[in-house]
């Protein structure tokens, strides 16, 4: 047994971060599975903040509350900026 007296020292790795680009690919083809207009959902949701707005299917709704909906925003500006060769 170790000292008592110490602090042991204890740490967990970890796992890989999902970004919110693979979250937002995720979310949008659950909804289009489901049959739902996914711009409309998601915009929905970014918009209230409600995530019955966000299917469970696949685990889509818990992916995306696990991202701040202006990160989301963000993602989304970001992809359409590239897009049209803005920068």
């Amino acid at each position: 047994m170790n000292d008592l007296k110490n602090t042991q020292f204890f740490q967990v790795a970890s796992g890989p971060q999902i970004q919110a680009r693979d979250i937002l690919e995720i979310v949008f083809l659950a909804l289009k599975e489901k049959g739902y207009n996914p711009v409309n959902q998601i915009v929905g949701y970014i918009m209230s903040g409600d995530p019955t707005y966000i299917t469970s299917h696949n685990g889509a709704r818990s992916l995306i509350m696990k991202v701040e909906r202006d990160e989301l925003v963000e993602e989304m500006l970001k992809s359409y900026i590239e897009h049209h060769s803005w920068e």
